[in-house]
């Protein structure tokens, strides 16, 4: 069974990127080196702030449509409320 992770990422103009994957390590590499999204292509560097692993590919993509319905304000109250140990203020 392979893990798929919905993700927001912090854009270097300090935008907020969602996004799904089945390979965060790759997908983060990628984002950087400018091969991921046209959005982030951009504005990197990208900074991971913020995930959610799913079973299935389904299950994140659902939850990635409901993050990207999120207000921005809405988005980093999720982020700051997330358990998660790398997030950075």
């Amino acid at each position: 069974m392979s893990e798929n992770y919905t993700y927001i990422v912090k854009c270097s103009d300090g935008s907020l990127y969602t996004g799904w994957t089945n390979n965060l390590e790759k997908r983060m590499k990628a984002h950087n080196d400018g091969k991921g999204a046209k959005y982030t292509k951009t504005r990197r560097p990208v900074e991971l702030v913020y995930y959610e692993r799913f079973a299935t590919k389904e299950e994140a993509m659902s939850r990635e449509y409901h993050i990207k319905q999120l207000t921005r304000t809405q988005k980093i109250k999720l982020i700051k409320n997330s358990k998660s140990t790398f997030i950075q203020k």
